[in-house]
Parts: structure tokens; C-alpha cells; sequence
């Protein structure tokens, strides 16, 4: 199974949220339709940089590195 690594960058706020998912589209639909407690006061998001994993552990472990980077360098994940 695929999984994937996502950063979303809130179009209210210009602030990112990093998570792992199997699939995006329909991630990101429930970002947006504030079904995420975590970013539903953010609203609008939009997919800006997903990476796919070989499984569940490994999304996991670059999700928690990708948490840790500043912004600067999710801007330039972003473009």
C-alpha cells in the first residue's frame, strides 16, 4: 500500500499542515469541508506537496521530520 506525505498551506493564514494519507483528493476534501477539527478554522486549503511512501511507517517517519522543518523550507516545498 501506498502512502503519502502532504503538506496543505491554508489560504486564510498562508500556514501549513503536514500529514500522511493514502489518498490525497479525498484527504484534502475533508480538510475543506472541516471534517479535520485540527484545520477546519483555516479553511480554504490547498494541496501544495505530497511524496510517496512504500508504506504507513515510512510516511510516518518523514511526517514527523517534515513537522520539524521551518517555514522557510515548506515555502520552498510549496514553490
Amino acid at each position: 500500500m501506498t502512502a503519502f506525505t502532504y503538506l496543505l498551506k491554508s489560504e486564510k493564514d498562508e500556514s501549513y499542515y503536514v500529514g500522511i494519507c493514502v489518498d490525497c483528493a479525498t484527504r484534502l476534501r475533508n480538510h475543506n469541508n472541516g471534517k479535520v477539527e485540527s484545520t477546519k478554522s483555516k479553511r480554504p486549503w490547498i494541496l501544495v506537496y505530497k511524496k510517496p511512501h512504500k508504506d504507513y511507517s515510512e510516511a510516518r517517519k518523514h511526517e514527523k521530520w517534515l513537522k520539524k522543518k521551518n517555514r522557510q523550507y515548506k515555502d520552498g516545498l510549496a514553490g
